[in-house]
């Protein structure tokens, strides 16, 4: 994966491999919607410096899994609420703290289920399209919402956890600060 300057980076291979491992854990038997795609997106937004990678990356490896997993009715709205989340996480990149990035996996776990069971009253005959059947809808949705906050925080946790102890461990993936990119980007530009 190259970065904002073209150039290939181990810190942007390593958040491309997290973030394609943490999709294909879909694969893996799971309770119902206890996954990891609203994660990937925030982390995908949160991490990727470049705006198109914090885009293609998460909806790229979530779109892969959807391939092997098999393809639905309407999947445009979930990939419309992961652009969404991966807009939160575009926000996490000036503050990455413990409680900016729980906020954020909250905000994102309750944005994901309003509007992918808005789609599910808006396309399918299930509920009449009426205030009543929207909240009919929003109401027998309730139960899996469980399961969606307990893995959306848990793989935030793992996702972002994991990879600040990554960057601990390891220097060649933390992000260089402006007091060390400017020497470079000075020489860069004046084709030193």
């Amino acid at each position: 994966m190259a970065d904002t300057t073209g150039r290939l980076t181990p810190r942007l291979g390593t958040l491309a491999i997290l973030v394609g491992a943490a999709a294909a854990s879909r694969l893996l038997p799971h309770p119902p919607n206890l996954t990891s795609v609203t994660a990937v997106a925030l982390f995908g937004g949160a991490y990727f410096a470049s705006r198109w990678l914090a885009f293609l990356a998460p909806l790229l490896a979530l779109f892969a899994s959807d391939l092997v997993l098999g393809l639905y009715p309407h999947m445009e709205v979930q990939y419309c609420s992961f652009a969404l989340i991966i807009c939160i996480g575009l926000v996490l990149q000036r503050r990455r703290t413990l409680p900016a990035i729980a906020a954020a996996a909250l905000v994102s776990s309750v944005a994901f289920f309003v509007i992918t069971n808005f789609g599910v009253w808006a396309f399918s005959a299930l509920y009449p399209r009426t205030a009543s059947g929207l909240i009919s809808c929003y109401v027998a949705a309730v139960p899996f919402f469980r399961n969606t906050l307990l893995g959306d925080l848990g793989y935030t946790a793992l996702l972002f956890g994991g990879f600040q102890l990554l960057e601990r461990r390891f220097a060649v993936l933390r992000e260089p600060t402006r007091a060390l990119a400017e020497p470079y980007t000075r020489a860069v530009s004046s084709g030193t």
